[in-house]
């Protein structure tokens, strides 16, 4: 066989079985996060969450997939039938195609990409169309005022994220998310967020982040385009089975994309708190303890969502906005200039 051919091939099966492996770990990742959402949340609010489908309700989330699976797929009359079915896939895509350049832990990186905080920027960005397509699509006046709703938050608060990824690339001089990990080795204090030469510039984009994605990834206190008081679940309402599915798993594939993007530039990604923890470590042993340090800093972090969520009520839709664009953008604005006088003049080098 012609060599190009073979290498070819070859390359190919790496591109699939990466997906692949990305797919099922996002999957599983999303079963979890729902079961234990509904724990967590049940525990805060003194309820009792799921507890009847096998052992301790752990198949609750197995069985709501499987109902999904066998719903029916109704396309309502007088919608734009071509634009109804790809708009989940225009906010699926996205959501699982990030998790392509994030560092699980030490050579755990599916794709490292030079621009991978542009990269995720870029991905990021794309669902917000496919929200809009659902809703105009659907032929429903809830569904477009969830759908414009939806448009105007993601848009509102890409800005905030933006002002706040920069910080840590400006500090690490890199946009590579393992360069960036890999700057923040040794110990805690090491970390960015604990970088005591650049307070308080990088605190304040780390509650930055936090906030926005908070409300980039459409959960509570900012869940304003799915307000099941005002929207009847908004641009998606007239969705079923697969197709509602599509979106319910990027959404929740979404709290831990927010946790691992925050965990990666501010919390040493898969770096552990303390050297003697497993930083002493190489090969795949190291491979093994970074990726255990990396996802149990998501976890942590995903629990704090969920506590946020299990907590706050709604707020409303101005309070929303002048949030992003009369207070968050201001200081991301004013905070980035600092950031760029501390580099310019005060920064070792």
């Amino acid at each position: 066989m012609n060599p190009l051919i073979l290498n070819l091939l070859v390359e190919i099966g790496k591109i699939v079985l990466i997906a692949a492996v990305v797919l099922v770990f996002m999957l599983v990742a999303v079963l979890y996060l729902v079961l234990k959402l509904r724990w967590v949340i049940a525990r805060i609010q003194s309820r009792l969450g799921p507890n009847r489908t096998g052992p301790w309700g752990v198949l609750q989330t197995v069985a709501d997939a499987l109902k999904l699976f066998q719903k029916e797929d109704i396309i309502p009359r007088g919608a734009d039938k071509w634009l109804f079915i790809l708009a989940p896939a225009l906010v699926f895509i996205p959501a699982y195609l990030v998790y392509v350049v994030i560092p699980f832990g030490e050579g755990l990186t599916a794709r490292s990409l030079s621009v991978g905080v542009m990269y995720i920027s870029a991905i990021s960005s794309i669902g917000v169309i496919g929200i809009v397509v659902a809703g105009w699509a659907s032929n429903n006046k809830w569904s477009l005022l969830g759908a414009f709703r939806g448009a105007s938050q993601l848009i509102a608060y890409e800005v905030p994220i933006i002002l706040a990824v920069v910080v840590p690339v400006l500090m690490s001089q890199s946009m590579d998310l393992n360069t960036i990990v890999s700057g923040q080795a040794g110990n805690f204090w090491n970390w960015n967020l604990f970088h005591m030469t650049a307070w308080p510039m990088v605190p304040i984009a780390f509650l930055m982040l936090l906030i926005a994605g908070l409300a980039e990834i459409n959960v509570t206190p900012f869940d304003i385009m799915e307000a099941e008081s005002e929207l009847v679940a908004g641009f998606n309402t007239e969705y079923s089975g697969m197709k509602f599915a599509l979106f319910f798993l990027a959404e929740f594939a979404a709290s831990f994309t927010l946790s691992a993007i925050v965990v990666t530039l501010f919390l040493g990604g898969y770096q552990p708190p303390l050297h003697v923890l497993g930083g002493q470590l190489g090969g795949l042993a190291f491979s093994a303890v970074s990726l255990f340090w990396f996802l149990a800093k998501c976890w942590v972090m995903v629990l704090f969502i969920m506590w946020v969520r299990s907590t706050l009520p709604r707020v409303r839709v101005d309070q929303l906005m002048n949030l992003a664009w009369k207070a968050l953008i201001p200081v991301g604005l004013a905070n980035l200039l600092l950031t760029g006088a501390y580099i310019t003049f005060w920064m070792p080098k």
